[in-house]
This record gives structure tokens, C-alpha cells and sequence, in this order.
């Protein structure tokens, strides 16, 4: 800040002299004047006299950024009526008033306390007052001034940013604009050129220039490469002094980028490529990549591959790595080392987005040449066709051929084939090839209506290497044949009224086949040959695959006829011709007026001509209940009634005794005595079942002890063979075996009436007297011996 002492003085001096002889206006002039007013007297009222001023002072100027020692000497307030007798005091109000504006109340000289600063505060706004000090009164009214600070050049000028960035497209022409940049002063620019602000580069010649006045950059060179060069740095200055010696200036700094254009087209690094790929390789396989190199970046960079026309161009393909700008050679048509070994290729790479701009800088593309060798596999047999379609005939018959498949080897070596069935297409086995020479035969018969297609698959192998095999979709169509005969669509419930004219139409019916001629279904309908003239019913042909049921008399009776069985011959006009026989059952009903039926069971006519539904239902339960009270009779008295187990020993009759309980095992203590087997010395004590007391006629046989030391298996079977041997020992036992009646019985016969008994000791007159009922039996054993023999 520079600080001149000597214009203060210049200055007030200059105001002073203004003061005194610029007059004073009303309202709203630069001027604010203080004026006494003589106020109008009683006696002649009607006249305004102007006096003369006492004080006046015109607005103060005071510069900024004061470095002196002393106060700051701004002016002094002055009013006519001060004597200099110290009896008047001078009171500033306002702006700053008391802080940075001080008054000396006697003299009333002001000063500015303080440095003040333009930029901060232009303008105070001040009031000032004379008072009396003895009164207290004012001598003056209140006056306003103004004192303004004159500014000095404190300020360099600032820019908005302190650093800017810009970007420019390469290849552009001189004078292009950048950007602009600005900078701005806080001096007051209408005083002085402290805020007059002039542009210069201090860094970035000779690329680029700046507008003094607007601060615009432009590019000083042209074609400025972004391949050469991608960033600059340019500093610019801003002076203030309108660029004059002593000004004060800043600066700020701009990063400028050349963006990029299409400029460069791709180039190949190198002009020849060499691939090779087996010949069983699968369509789309990636043999190799290829990539043109372009020094742009983004869309300018992106590449396109294409195959020119000629030699392999339908072999082969390339398409675009978009991440990678890369070209992917990919096998288009399956290759065959035996037609063609060696493929060239041309493949072009140019920029998807040129710019018009520089197509005269040379074609935008590059050409490289692809050579392709194709390498000699072990390949699996190829079929004729892709896919077989066979059709047949359903009735064809079992082993019958129905169509053939070939295939070969296309490798050099021409190996031989073997064709053979999937068996997980054929689970059923219905079908079957000839290993040599590809003829598929049927191994069942076929039917069109459960199947009317087979997708089977064939498999060619190698023999020679078993793991080159091909597969062949086989579609076997069945053709319909006219197997099946017509039959009624659906079941029929028919009915006639009893009062039923001759000609009415009471049913149509309609026929189903389940074959399917190709020029579609028809069908007759006729009377059987055996009844061609129904005296009850006529069948008429409605021509449309269905036939009417009409009525040929004049009313019918349940009574006599409730059912008439009325025989359909229905067939269809396909080759061979197939007909069936349906019946039709049809019910007499009585109907009302209108035709509907109200009843067809001839039980009917009997409850309505005598007993009514609840007296039926009444009797049909009471049967119920006599039914069940004879059941429960018998089956008490079935009860009640128990044979004894063994019929008393007197009588003479043979007995049955059935032992069918086999006991109730270890725990059944009252049926078995499981003790004889645990001590053989027991097994003598006869001990009779606990569990049924049988009476007999037969003495229990005691056997021979045996006290000799044998095992439990050993003393079983003798026990068996003991009872095996003796036929009066009853079956108590339950290791007896009741059907041998046992050795050297004393019995001839196998009659109990001599078991125990010779025959001669035997008296059978007694039967003789037992009545007619044995008169037989005593003739035959109560004659003489010669009667008997």
C-alpha cells in the first residue's frame, strides 16, 4: 500500500473552497446543508424570510490503508454561532461514530481512529450536532454528511480457479478456443486503473496463446498431435494497471488435453499369420487370434474383421473381440483333410468410425494374409443323411425289412462299419438292424393306434477303433391300416314309450373307428343279416356317420315285452372293409303326453294296481327280521349242544377220539409234564393228562423200566417206538402217531368189536334181540359156523 501525505491537505483544502461557493439545494443533492429556520411572529405572520446560513459542510474524502503515525485528519465541523468561548459542544453520530470517526467536541475537528479499508466499507454515513452546554440545546439542527474512501491499488487481481482444466481435439487449427479464464480486482474500478485487468502467458508457448483483454486461450499450433503429445501446462498471468510497471498482478495455471480424433487407421504389426486346425474340428471352434494395432483410443480404436472374398472365405469366419479389438479365426464349414489340406486366406481390419476429416490421410484399413493347414484325423463314420425318415405299414409282418441306413468311413484307411440299435430309444426291442449292412427289420408288430411313431437311433462304429462312432436319428412312421372295425361311440340308454307312433324317432346313434383313413371316416348302417326286417324298429342311414332308431307299430306293452334287443351291422368303406355288430337295448317306459318318461320298470304296474311303496318296504323288513331271528337260533342252539370227548365205555360202538390241541407250549404246565423228559427215572410214574380226563376202554400198558443212563433224544425215540408198538395205548402222548394201530394185534380185523377178544370167545346172539335195525348184523355173526363160512 502506498500512502501519500501531502493529499489531505490538498484535499480539505479543495472542500473548504467548495463549501463557500457551491449553493445548497433542497433535497436529494450531493450537498447536505444545516440552515435555521426564524419562525413566523404574531403580529405579521404571513411572510417567510430565508436567514443566513450559519453552517454547512459538503461530504468528506478520506484514503484507505493509512499507515502514518498519527490520526488520520478527515475535517472540522464548524458552526457560526461558536464564539470560541468553549460554550458550545460538538456531538458525531453514525457510521464508524465513537470507534473509527472521533470528534474533538470544543473544536470539532475529526479524525479517523483506525486504517480503513476500502474493500471492507466505501461509504459512512455520519450525523453531527452543536449543543449549548449550558442549556443543553441545539443551536443547529442535526446535520447528515458522508465521508467516502478513496481507494489506492492494495488488491491483485485473483482468478476464480486456481487451477482450470481444458481439452482441445488433436489436429486442430490455429486460433481454436480453449477456454476462458478470469480473473477479478477489488480495487474500484472507477477510480484510477487500480482494477483494470490485462492477460499474459507465462507458459505453454508456442502451443497456445491468451486474449489479453478476455483471457481466452487458443492453440497457437496446428495439427498438435495427441499421439506426440497428450497434456500441456500453461500458466497465466493477470496484471492489474492496466499491465503498467508497478501493477500488481496472480496467476493461475490451466492443464489443457488433447482429445482424441480419428486420424490413424490400424495397421497389422505383421503381414502374415499361419494357423492349423484338426479336421474334426467342431463348427465355431477358435483356431487363433489376429489383432490390428491403432493408436487412437475409444471408438476411434475400434476395429472390424472381415474374410475378402476368395479361397476359404466359406470356410472359415472371424469375428470381433470388442474387449480386446482382437480378430477370432473360427471354422465356419466342416473341414476334410482329404479334399483340402491348405486354406490362404485375406482378412481385412478397418476402423468402424472414420472421421470424414482425414479420409484423406489413406485408407482406414490394413490387409493381412491368414494361412490355414488342416491336420489328418482318425474320423468317425459319416452317414448319408442327416436323418432318416421310414414309414410302414402296421400289419407289416415280424422280421420284415422296413428301410436301410448307410455310412462310411471318410478317413483314407476306409475302415469297415457295424450298425447296431439303441436300446435306450427301443426299450421295447420292437425294431433291429443288420450289423453289415445297415437294414432295420421288425422284431414285433406294430400298431398304428398305440403308436403311431418311433424315434429310434443308429449307431455306425468303426470296427477296427470301436471309439469312432456316429449316431443317426431314425423316424419310423406306422401307416393305418383298416384293422379295426366300427363300433357304437358311447353306450346307449334307449327307450320307446308305450304310447309311441309308428315312425318316431327315439334314438341317433354315432360309431367311433380307430383307424384313420386318409380321406376320412364313413360308415352304413344296416339290419343284421339274420333279422333284415325288424317288425318293431327300422334303422335308417342318416348319410352322416350316424343312423336313426325309428318306431314301426303302433304302441307297445310292458306287459308283454319291457326289452327289445335290436341288432345294429355297422361298417366303415375302407379296404379290407371291417364291420362289427352293435346292440341296442331298448326299454319300454310309460311316458306322458308330451313324450317324457316317467317309468320303465315293470314291477311298477304291480304296485300301482295294488300295494303301495311303504307296504312294500314293510314287508321286505319284517322278512329282514325273521331272517335274523332264525340265524340266532341256530347258531344257540349250535351252541347249547356239546358231544362229549370220548362216548362212555359201555358203549360197544367205535369212537373217534380228534386231539387237535397241540398244547400251550413250556409255560402250559396243565397239558404236558415236561418233567419226564428232564429225569428219566421219572418217565415210569404213569401220570395221566392234567388238562382232559378221556375215558376208554383200553388199560394203559406199562413198559419195561429202563433205568439205565440214555440222553433226552434217546429216550424219545424209544418212547415213540413204544408207542408205535403198542395198540392200546391211547394217543395222550403228543409224540404218538395216531394212524398205526401197531403190531401182532390180537384183532383179525381192523372192528373194535374184536380188539381185545378172540373170536370164539365172542356171544353175538345178544344182536337179536336188539331189533329189525340189526337184523343184518346178527345174521351175520349170530349164525352157525356154517352159515358164517
Amino acid at each position: 500500500m502506498r500512502t501519500y501525505h501531502c493529499l489531505p491537505l490538498f484535499i480539505w483544502t479543495y472542500i473548504l473552497h467548495t463549501v463557500d461557493t457551491i449553493p445548497l439545494q433542497e433535497n436529494g443533492s450531493s450537498y447536505l446543508p444545516s440552515q435555521r429556520i426564524v419562525s413566523l411572529t404574531k403580529d405579521d405572520g404571513k411572510m417567510l424570510r430565508r436567514t443566513k446560513r450559519g453552517w454547512m459542510w459538503n461530504q468528506f474524502f478520506l484514503l484507505e490503508e493509512y499507515t502514518g503515525t498519527d490520526t488520520q485528519y478527515v475535517g472540522k465541523l464548524h458552526t457560526d454561532q461558536d464564539k470560541g468561548d468553549g460554550n458550545l459542544k460538538y456531538i458525531l453520530t453514525g457510521d464508524g461514530a465513537g470507534s473509527l470517526f472521533v470528534i474533538d467536541e470544543n473544536t470539532g475537528d475529526i479524525h479517523a481512529a483506525k486504517k480503513l479499508d476500502r474493500e471492507e466499507k466505501s461509504l459512512y454515513i455520519l450525523r453531527a450536532k452543536a449543543i449549548d452546554r449550558k442549556t443543553g440545546r441545539q443551536v443547529e439542527p442535526e446535520s447528515e454528511f458522508i465521508i467516502k474512501i478513496h481507494d489506492i491499488n492494495d488488491n491483485e487481481p485473483k482468478f476464480t480457479k486456481d487451477l482450470y482444466t481444458a481439452s482441445v481435439p488433436e489436429m486442430s487449427g490455429v486460433g481454436t478456443s480453449v477456454i476462458q479464464v478470469t480473473a477479478t480486482d477489488a480495487d474500484d474500478a472507477n477510480y484510477g486503473n487500480s482494477a483494470k485487468v490485462v492477460y499474459s502467458i507465462l507458459q505453454g508457448q508456442p502451443y497456445f496463446s491468451v486474449d489479453p483483454e478476455s483471457g481466452i486461450i487458443k492453440t497457437a499450433l496446428p495439427d498438435m498431435s495427441r499421439e506426440n503429445r497428450e497434456q500441456y501446462q500453461v500458466v497465466i498471468q493477470a496484471k492489474d494497471m492496466g499491465g503498467q510497471m508497478g501493477g500488481l498482478s496472480g496467476t493461475t495455471t490451466v492443464n489443457i488435453t488433447l482429445t482424441d480424433v480419428n486420424n490413424n487407421p490400424p495397421r497389422f504389426p505383421q503381414s502374415t499369420y499361419q494357423f492349423s486346425s484338426p479336421e474334426s474340428a467342431p463348427l465355431g471352434t477358435h483356431l487363433g487370434r489376429i489383432k490390428a494395432n491403432d493408436p487412437d483410443l475409444g471408438e476411434n480404436a475400434e476395429v472390424e474383421y472381415s474374410i475378402a472374398e476368395g479361397e476359404g472365405a466359406d470356410m472359415f469366419d472371424v469375428i470381433t473381440d470388442k474387449d480386446t479389438q482382437e480378430g477370432i479365426i473360427t471354422v465356419k464349414q466342416n473341414l476334410d483333410f482329404e479334399k483340402k489340406m491348405l486354406y490362404t486366406l485375406r482378412v481385412d481390419a478397418s476402423n468402424t468410425h472414420p472421421d470424414p476429416r482425414f479420409l484423406h490421410l489413406g485408407p482406414f484399413k490394413d490387409t493381412a494374409v491368414i494361412k490355414i493347414s488342416v491336420e489328418d484325423t482318425d474320423e468317425p463314420p459319416v452317414f448319408s443323411r442327416h436323418s432318416y425318415l421310414i414309414e410302414v405299414d402296421e400289419d407289416v409282418k415280424e422280421g420284415s425289412i422296413i428301410g436301410q441306413v448307410t455310412a462310411y468311413d471318410p478317413d483314407a484307411m476306409n475302415n469297415l462299419i457295424k450298425y447296431s440299435v439303441d436300446r435306450n430309444t427301443d426299450m421295447d426291442r420292437i425294431f433291429s438292424i443288420h450289423s453289415e449292412n445297415g437294414s432295420i427289420f421288425t422284431l414285433k408288430p406294430l400298431d398304428r393306434e398305440s403308436s403311431p411313431w418311433h424315434n429310434i437311433t443308429i449307431t455306425a462304429t468303426e470296427i477296427n477303433n470301436p471309439k469312432q462312432s456316429s449316431h443317426i436319428p431314425v423316424f419310423i412312421r406306422i401307416l393305418d391300416i383298416n384293422d379295426h372295425a366300427p363300433e357304437f361311440a358311447m353306450y346307449y340308454e334307449t327307450f320307446v314309450c308305450e304310447n309311441a307312433k309308428p315312425g318316431q324317432l327315439i334314438q341317433t346313434v354315432s360309431v367311433m373307428d380307430k383307424d384313420d383313413p386318409p380321406r376320412g371316416h364313413k360308415f352304413f348302417f344296416e339290419p343284421v343279416p339274420e333279422f333284415p326286417l325288424n317288425p318293431n324298429f327300422t334303422i335308417v342311414d342318416n348319410k352322416d356317420n350316424t343312423a336313426g332308431i325309428m318306431t314301426r307299430k303302433d304302441g307297445y306293452s310292458r306287459n308283454k315285452m319291457s326289452t327289445y334287443l335290436l341288432p345294429i351291422l355297422i361298417f366303415d368303406n375302407d379296404y379290407p372293409i371291417q364291420s362289427s355288430t352293435g346292440t341296442l337295448t331298448i326299454r319300454v317306459c310309460a311316458c306322458d303326453n308330451q313324450g317324457n318318461m316317467q317309468s320303465c320298470n315293470a314291477a311298477a304296474l304291480v304296485l300301482s294296481a295294488g300295494l303301495s311303496t311303504g307296504a312294500l318296504i314293510a314287508i321286505l323288513l319284517c322278512v329282514l327280521i325273521l331272517l335274523i331271528l332264525v340265524v340266532l337260533f341256530a347258531a344257540l342252539k349250535r351252541q347249547r349242544k356239546k358231544e362229549p370227548l370220548i362216548i362212555s365205555k359201555d358203549d360197544v360202538r367205535d369212537n373217534i377220539v380228534t386231539y387237535n390241541d397241540e398244547g400251550g407250549g413250556e409255560e402250559d404246565t396243565q397239558a404236558f409234564d415236561i418233567g419226564t423228559l428232564r429225569n428219566p427215572e421219572a418217565r415210569e410214574d404213569s401220570k395221566l393228562r392234567r388238562d382232559v380226563m378221556p375215558e376208554t376202554i383200553f388199560q394203559i400198558r406199562r413198559t419195561i423200566p429202563l433205568w439205565e443212563n440214555i440222553d433226552v433224544q434217546d429216550f424219545i425215540h424209544r418212547r415213540l417206538k413204544e408207542n408205535d408198538s403198542d395198540p392200546s395205548a391211547p394217543p395222550y402222548d403228543s409224540l404218538a402217531t395216531y394212524a398205526y394201530e401197531g403190531n401182532d394185534s390180537i384183532a383179525d380185523s381192523l372192528s373194535s368189536l374184536e380188539s381185545l377178544t378172540a373170536d370164539c370167545n365172542q356171544d353175538y346172539d345178544y344182536l337179536s334181540d336188539w331189533g329189525p335195525r340189526f337184523k343184518k348184523l346178527a345174521d351175520m355173526y349170530g349164525g352157525d359156523e356154517s352159515d358164517r363160512d
